[in-house]
């Protein structure tokens, strides 16, 4: 199972590792400035997110010392502990602000809903590699994957964290696009799936979701209410202007304008304090990220290394483009953080486990496919 084969040292991916620090440093600078002022809070935040960064440095070195094939046998018992613990959540799990979604370890709170999905990626990667006969999907080839997508999408929206869960949604929806499909089997997905907005909207969401869509419609409705976070954010990224208000010197940030602006409006901290320039540097990072990570699935030895790859990059595409478009109030707030940018253990582990496995793919492109 361990492969300590010097081939792998001259093959570490340099390059992947100089962005995450970028993006990382970035995040910590972000998470100083927006939290410096917390008095009341024990350890900094901004020590904490140190510690999960060397927890997750760590966890890469133990993955790309491990080949990223061995998940084709642990995909299942992988999925199996990930609901697991969504159910234990569910019902033991801590409760914060109305969300029941945490597991209290004592020196750490897990949110089984992050390394979920991350475990789905893995979980959809090693199904369509064994089922692919290269004639293309066909709607009821579909059936186990959209099952095993449902399962830990209705545990997450019960929490409830309809963010989460629509995040697994559109994973599932880009993995299943990338690979072949029948055209029969994606017009009739395309079709289902626009017919089903109207009777979700009726039926599935809640009352504080549909209020959520309203406010992001028309938020100057509720200014102090629902519309508040919206336009606080709007009203931070746009005072930024071209470079700027200066580090730590945001009054939207500084002045407690901003609502959790350690979390899911980082974003928005640094867009006042660094403004256009600095917002196109961090949009910039991230591009060439999700660049370099489609670079290394088309690199893969093997199909299984191509669909794990891409499900990684579109993960951490769809948690940033989300992010951003709801910051910018192109979206309803649905509380999906900025990888590597908002704070929280769960979350930035997760995403560094997910950069360790692109890594680990480029590490080993050049080994056979037995």
């Amino acid at each position: 199972m361990l492969r300590f084969d010097r081939r792998l040292l001259l093959n570490i991916d340099w390059v992947l590792i100089v962005a995450v620090l970028v993006v990382a440093f970035i995040g910590m600078v972000n998470l100083y400035s927006s939290t410096h002022l917390y008095t009341n809070v024990g350890v900094p935040l901004y020590l904490k997110e140190l510690t999960y960064y060397l927890i997750g440095a760590a966890i890469i070195l133990l993955f790309i010392s491990v080949d990223y094939r061995v998940l084709l046998t642990l995909n299942y018992p992988l999925y199996i502990a990930m609901i697991l613990l969504l159910l234990f959540a569910l019902v033991f799990g801590k409760t914060i602000g109305g969300a029941q979604r945490w597991i209290n370890l004592g020196f750490f709170r897990l949110q089984p809903s992050e390394p979920a999905k991350l475990i789905l990626v893995i979980t959809l990667a090693s199904y369509y590699y064994r089922k692919d006969t290269g004639k293309g999907f066909g709607l009821l080839d579909l059936a186990i994957p959209a099952l095993l997508t449902g399962l830990p999408f209705l545990l997450i929206a019960k929490q409830p964290d309809l963010g989460t869960g629509l995040l697994l949604v559109f994973v599932f929806a880009s993995m299943t696009m990338f690979i072949k499909l029948r055209r029969s089997t994606l017009a009739t997905l395309l079709c289902g799936g626009l017919s089903s907005i109207p009777i979700a909207w009726k039926f599935f969401l809640k009352p504080y979701q549909r209020q959520r869509v309203e406010t992001f419609l028309n938020p100057e409705n509720d200014p102090l209410g629902t519309g508040y976070h919206i336009i606080q954010s709007k009203i931070a990224v746009g005072s930024g202007l071209i470079f700027g208000k200066g580090y730590t010197q945001g009054t939207q940030g500084q002045l407690d304008f901003l609502p959790e602006r350690h979390t899911d409006f980082a974003f928005s901290v640094w867009a006042e304090e660094w403004g256009f320039f600095g917002s196109f540097i961090l949009l910039i990072c991230y591009f060439f990220m999700i660049l370099w990570g489609l670079n290394i699935a088309i690199s893969a030895r093997d199909k299984f290394g191509v669909l794990l790859a891409f499900g990684v990059v579109s993960l951490i595409f769809w948690q940033a483009f989300i992010n951003l478009a709801m910051v910018m109030g192109l979206l309803p707030v649905v509380g999906v953080p900025m990888p590597l940018i908002s704070f929280g253990g769960s979350s930035l582990i997760t995403n560094l486990a997910g950069l360790g496995l692109l890594m680990n793919i480029r590490m080993r492109r050049y080994m056979g496919t037995s």
